[in-house]
């Protein structure tokens, strides 16, 4: 069971940061330092998104007043994945390991969603202010003079290793809100698996709102949470195909899906190259995916709520099934961001540069 009870170290952790962040317990009893980030709705920040409150604060069709997001990239100690401050962030392990190290802290306890994700980068675009962390071998690729500790003790900046940074040792603009007290390394670091959201054979399919935080939620490969995006309506609608997931040879049959795509003008589809910014990508197709499609994919990250997004990057890869990791790693240079999406890799990457966050919601 979570614990709520203002102990010591949740109340010294609550005073530091003027309440910005506290800590809540694991069912182990770990500690986890956790940023709230209270309820809005999609309209407060542009009405390009729709109107109601954004999908992160929907689980199980409640609404929630707040989400409790990990203010480290996770760490992952006794089975648990815990947000810790001045520690190596834990990477390689694939998707599902890390859904599972988040789950085992107890009930609300999840790796940080894609809505969740979608919900921290339009804010951060709305406040006019998009952080920048650990993109260049332990420094800012923008702002080379920002560093943080790396944790091979190598220079910032040297080319070489795994050059991670000790979770939150960066200064403040390294922060979602600019402020030493606001959530650490969404630019850079290690990508961190984001789930909720996949493509297969490049069609976009999601989970319903923040459903994906539900520990009764089948994230595999074959489970009928999956929901295709309509070109036309907007609506969450169910995937049809031939062939099979697992057996490698999925073909997606949904009428009027949305899809990604490097190039072309097919029906509803997305287009971008592989490896080049996420703000340009376009809808080109003879039938465009709808405004209200649009609304949709803004208000998940999926498509760019704006032309000037800070040139964060897009990756794709269209066959099989890939699932989403966002916000760069240290190597990453420009291409890193909170608006960065990755998705080539499959449920079963696990790289030195691919990490996870924990969240909470009541």
């Amino acid at each position: 069971m979570t614990i709520f009870v203002k102990d010591e170290l949740r109340a010294s952790v609550e005073a530091a940061t003027g309440g910005k962040v506290t800590v809540l317990y694991t069912a182990s009893g770990a500690p986890s330092y956790v940023h709230p980030v209270p309820k809005f709705s999609k309209q407060d920040l542009d009405p390009s998104l729709g109107s109601g409150v954004h999908e992160a604060f929907i689980v199980g069709g409640v609404e929630k007043s707040e989400v409790f997001v990990g203010a480290y990239p996770g760490v992952v100690k006794g089975g648990e994945l815990l947000s810790l401050p001045g520690v190596d962030p834990s990477a390689s392990a694939n998707h599902d390991q890390f859904v599972a190290y988040a789950r085992a802290c107890g009930a609300g306890w999840h790796c940080m969603s894609n809505a969740e994700w979608a919900a921290l980068q339009l804010w951060c675009w709305k406040n006019g202010f998009m952080p920048r962390g650990n993109s260049n071998y332990g420094r800012s690729s923008d702002n080379t003079w920002e560093a943080g500790r790396r944790t091979d003790g190598i220079a910032p900046g040297t080319v070489s290793g795994a050059a991670r940074t000790l979770t939150g040792s960066g200064p403040a603009s390294w922060r979602h809100d600019n402020s030493p007290a606001g959530i650490s390394d969404l630019c850079g670091n290690v990508w961190e698996w984001a789930p909720g959201l996949r493509v297969v054979d490049g069609e976009i399919q999601v989970t319903a709102n923040n459903d994906s935080v539900l520990s009764a939620t089948d994230l595999g490969p074959t489970s009928s949470a999956w929901k295709a995006i309509d070109g036309v309506t907007g609506a969450l609608v169910t995937p049809t195909f031939t062939g099979s997931i697992v057996g490698g040879n999925y073909v997606p049959t949904t009428p009027n899906s949305v899809r990604y795509a490097v190039s072309g003008t097919a029906n509803y589809t997305l287009v971008r190259a592989s490896g080049a910014s996420f703000e340009g990508m376009t809808n080109p197709g003879g039938s465009p995916a709808s405004a209200d499609a649009i609304k949709v994919l803004k208000s998940l990250g999926l498509f760019p709520v704006d032309g000037a997004l800070g040139g964060d990057g897009f990756y794709l890869t269209v066959t099989g099934e890939r699932l989403p990791l966002r916000g760069g790693d240290w190597s990453r240079g420009s291409l890193a961001g909170v608006f960065a999406l990755y998705l080539a890799d499959a449920r079963s990457g696990a790289q030195t540069g691919i990490g996870a966050r924990p969240a909470f919601v009541l």
